[in-house]
C-alpha cells in the first residue's frame, strides 16, 4: 500500500507542494476553533463566538471560486501569496483589536475568510505537472483527502497547543503567519511559478458552465450534509453516553476511518470510468451511514463512527478525478475550488439541520439525516448519469508551463493540457 504513495513523494516537488499546501491552509483548517477560544478569552459570549465563525466561513466559501478564477487566470504566485498575506493580515487585526467593537471584528474575520487562498484547489491543478503518469495523478489525489483528514485532526490539537502555551491571541497570529510561510514554499517552487492554465473562453459563469460539474456539485451539497449532521448527532448521543470523551473518540473514529479508507483507495488502481465508481462509493458510504440509527453502547457505536467514514475519503478522490475531466478548458483551479466550497456549504448546512432535528425526534433521528443525505446524492448521481457520463475532457486536466510553451519539458512534468 505505501509503496504507491512512497513512488509520489519521491517525484520532484511532490513532498514540498503536499506540505507547503497543508501548512498553508492550516489558518483556514483552525480558525473555527482559534475565533471559539479567542472570542471566550476576551470574555465574548459563545453566540458571538459562533457568529464570527459563521461569517469566516461564508466569506471562505465566496472567496474560495472567485480566487480560484483569478488563479486560472494570472497564474498562481500572483494571486495565491498576496492572498495569504491579506488573510493573515485581516486576522491579525481582529487578534489585536478583540472584540470590543463588534464592526471591526465582522470585518476581520470576513475579509480573512474572504482572501483565504484557494491552495488546495492549486495543488489538484499541479499534480499532472508534477507527476508523468495518470494513475499517479489519480493515487496523489487519494493522498491528498488522506492528508486532510490529517490536517483537520491535528489543527484543532494544535491551536489548542498554541493557546495553553502562550496565548488565543498568539495562537490566531502564530498559526496565520505559518500559514503565510506554507504558501510562499509553493508559489516559490517550480512547477507553481511555471504553471499556466489552459486558454479560457471568456464567459461569466466559468467552470459552472458545466453540465457534469455542476451535477457532481450537486451531489457533494449533499454528502457535506451527511458529514455536518453526524457531527451534531454524535453530541446529542456523547451527551447521553459519556460527555466530551465519547464524543472525541467517535470525531476521532471518523477521521480514522475516511484515513484508512483513502489509504486503501489510493493503493491501488481502479478500471472503468471514474464516475461509475462514484456512484458505487456514494451508494456505500450511504449504506454505512444507516447503522448509526442502532445507537448501541460507545464501543461498538465507535466502531460504527469508523466504518460509516471509510468511503468518505474515496469518493472525494474520486470527485477530484471528474472534476479533472468535467472542468471546461482553462477554469481547472476554479473548478476545484467550487467543490470544496459546496462541500463546505453541505457541511454548514448539515450542521444547522441537525440540531432542529434532533431537538424535534431526539438523536436517533439525528442519525438518519446523514443516511438520507447519502442516499440524496446517490440520486443526484443517477438522475445525471447521462450528463456525467459525458466528460469535456477524455484527459487529464493540466494547465501548461513555460516550457511546454518553449517545446521543451522539464523531466518530471506533463507535456500540457489535454482537450
Amino acid at each position: 500500500m505505501a509503496a504507491g504513495y512512497a513512488e509520489i513523494l519521491r517525484a520532484r516537488y511532490a513532498t514540498r507542494l503536499l506540505v507547503g499546501t497543508l501548512v498553508g491552509r492550516l489558518p483556514n483548517a483552525t480558525a473555527a476553533i482559534a475565533i471559539v477560544l479567542f472570542v471566550r478569552a476576551e470574555g465574548g459570549t459563545y453566540s458571538l463566538a459562533g457568529a464570527l465563525a459563521a461569517v469566516y466561513g461564508v466569506a471562505n466559501a465566496v472567496g474560495q471560486p472567485l480566487l480560484g478564477r483569478l488563479v486560472d487566470l494570472r497564474g498562481q504566485p500572483r494571486v495565491q501569496l498576496p492572498a495569504a498575506v491579506a488573510s493573515a493580515l485581516a486576522m491579525t487585526v481582529f487578534a489585536f483589536a478583540g472584540t470590543g467593537s463588534p464592526a471591526v471584528a465582522y470585518a476581520a474575520v470576513g475579509a480573512a475568510g474572504l482572501c483565504t487562498p484557494p491552495l488546495e484547489g492549486g495543488l489538484r491543478a499541479l499534480w499532472p505537472n508534477v507527476l508523468p503518469r495518470e494513475d499517479q495523478v489519480h493515487t496523489a489525489y487519494a493522498m491528498d483527502a488522506v492528508a486532510q483528514e490529517v490536517m483537520f485532526t491535528v489543527g484543532p490539537l494544535l491551536v489548542t497547543v498554541c493557546v495553553s502555551l502562550w496565548s488565543a491571541q498568539a495562537a490566531l497570529v502564530v498559526l496565520n503567519v505559518v500559514g503565510v510561510l506554507g504558501a510562499l514554499s509553493v508559489v516559490v517552487s517550480q512547477p507553481s511559478r511555471a504553471w499556466r492554465s489552459a486558454p479560457r473562453e471568456a464567459h461569466w459563469l466559468g467552470a459552472l458552465r458545466s453540465p457534469g460539474l455542476l451535477a457532481l456539485l450537486g451531489a457533494f451539497l449533499f454528502i457535506g450534509m451527511a458529514l455536518g449532521s453526524i457531527t451534531v448527532a454524535g453530541v446529542s448521543y456523547a451527551d447521553g453516553h459519556g460527555g466530551d470523551v465519547t464524543y472525541g473518540w467517535l470525531m476521532a473514529a471518523l477521521g480514522l476511518g475516511a484515513l484508512v479508507g483513502g489509504s486503501v483507495y489510493g493503493a491501488r488502481q481502479w478500471a472503468g470510468v471514474p464516475e461509475r465508481r462514484l456512484r458505487w462509493l456514494v451508494a456505500l458510504l450511504a449504506l454505512f451511514y444507516v447503522p448509526l440509527v442502532l445507537m448501541p453502547g460507545v464501543v461498538a457505536m465507535t466502531a460504527l463512527t469508523a466504518l460509516a467514514g471509510v468511503f468518505l475519503a474515496p469518493s472525494i478522490a474520486c470527485a477530484f478525478i471528474i472534476v479533472d475531466r468535467h472542468a471546461p478548458r482553462g477554469t481547472v483551479t476554479e473548478a476545484f475550488s467550487w467543490l470544496v466550497t459546496t462541500f463546505t456549504v453541505g457541511t454548514s448546512v448539515g450542521t444547522a439541520a441537525g440540531g432542529p432535528v434532533v431537538e424535534w425526534g431526539g438523536t436517533v433521528w439525528g442519525f438518519a439525516v446523514p443516511g438520507a443525505a447519502g442516499v440524496a446524492a446517490l440520486l443526484v448521481l443517477l438522475a445525471t448519469g447521462r450528463v456525467l457520463a459525458a466528460p469535456r475532457i477524455a484527459g487529464r486536466v493540466a494547465g501548461s508551463s513555460e516550457n511546454d510553451r518553449n517545446g521543451a519539458v522539464e523531466p518530471g512534468f506533463s507535456t500540457g493540457h489535454q482537450a
